[in-house]
């Protein structure tokens, strides 16, 4: 699967288009989970859309939460 499918595949589960790499980034991982792509394909998205600057979110608040304690 590439990153345009997985945004087709987004666009057919949610109705609205992806805002930015890393709500790709999430919704590819949601993807994997549920057995929707393979392992192979998983890794291969990721480091696509690592290199388009995608972030784990979820990472990037726990940071900041530990900085402002």
């Amino acid at each position: 699967m590439t990153i345009h499918e997985l945004k087709e595949k987004f666009f057919q589960k949610r109705s609205y288009p992806i805002e930015d790499t890393c709500q790709l980034l999430d919704f590819a991982k949601q993807t994997y989970i549920n057995n929707e792509i393979s392992l192979k394909e998983f890794r291969s998205i990721i480091r696509e859309l690592e290199a388009l600057g995608a972030h784990n979110v979820d990472v990037d608040f726990e940071s900041a939460v530990k900085t402002e304690a």
